[in-house]
C-alpha cells in the first residue's frame, strides 16, 4: 500500500476521532445541564409545596389553640397539600406530614388555650409541632432526593 494512503487514512481517522470526541463532550455537557435544570426545578417545586403545607398547618394550629372544634372544611386545604406531598415526597416526609396533621386534629380536640398557657408552651419548647416535618423536609432537600419512590 502506498504510504500516502496510510498518511491520508491516519489523518482522516484522527479527524473522525477528534470530531466524535467533540460531539460526545458537547452532548454530555448538554445532558448534564438539562438534568441539573430539572433537578433545580424539582427542588423549587418541593420547597413551595413544603412551604405551603407549613403555612397552612401554622394557620390552622393558631386556630386550633383558640377553638375546640373546627369546621372540617378548614382542614380540606391541608389535607389536599398532604395528598400532593404523598405524590412526590419520600416516606419520612410523608410520615412527618401525617403526624403533623394528627397533632393538629388533636389540638382542635383539646381545650382552648389562654395567652399565659401559650407562653408556657413556648417556654417549654412544646409549641413547635412542625419540627419533625421541617427536619424531614430539610433532609430531603439537602440529599437531592426528588420523586424517587423507595
Amino acid at each position: 500500500m502506498d504510504t500516502s494512503y496510510i498518511s491520508a487514512l491516519a489523518g482522516l481517522a484522527g479527524a473522525a476521532i477528534g470530531g466524535m470526541t467533540s460531539f460526545i463532550t458537547t452532548w454530555l455537557t448538554q445532558r448534564n445541564s438539562i438534568r441539573d435544570q430539572h433537578t433545580q426545578a424539582q427542588q423549587t417545586k418541593l420547597e413551595v409545596l413544603f412551604g405551603d403545607f407549613i403555612n397552612e398547618a401554622s394557620r390552622l394550629y393558631g386556630d386550633a389553640l383558640t377553638h375546640e372544634q373546627s369546621d372540617i372544611a378548614h382542614l380540606v386545604k391541608l389535607y389536599a397539600l398532604l395528598g400532593r406531598i404523598r405524590l412526590v415526597a419520600s416516606r419520612p416526609v410523608v410520615d412527618a406530614a401525617e403526624r403533623t396533621m394528627k397533632s393538629l386534629i388533636d389540638t382542635y380536640g383539646g381545650p382552648n388555650r389562654t395567652i399565659a398557657e401559650l407562653r408556657e408552651l413556648a417556654t417549654r419548647g412544646r409549641f413547635n409541632f412542625l419540627h419533625d416535618f421541617s427536619e424531614a423536609c430539610r433532609s430531603e432537600l439537602s440529599s437531592g432526593w426528588f420523586g424517587h419512590r423507595h
